[in-house]
């Protein structure tokens, strides 16, 4: 599983983080880091879960 963020779209609301903070995390320059890109499958509700709470739809998971 990998994770991706189109910054591009991103807002860094923080959202994601709320839902996965040991992957997502949005630091005091205000920006969205991806702490894990390929987080383990156990991780794998989250990740589902933090995509769909963007409220930009920047986050997408891939296999």
């Amino acid at each position: 599983m990998r994770v991706v963020v189109n910054f591009d779209l991103c807002e860094s609301n923080a959202l994601c983080m709320d839902v996965a903070p040991e992957v997502f995390e949005v630091r005091d320059d205000d920006l969205l880091y991806v702490l894990n890109e390929n987080p383990p499958e156990e991780l794998r509700e989250k990740m589902l879960a933090a995509a769909r709470v963007c409220p930009k739809n920047a986050i997408s998971i891939e296999d």
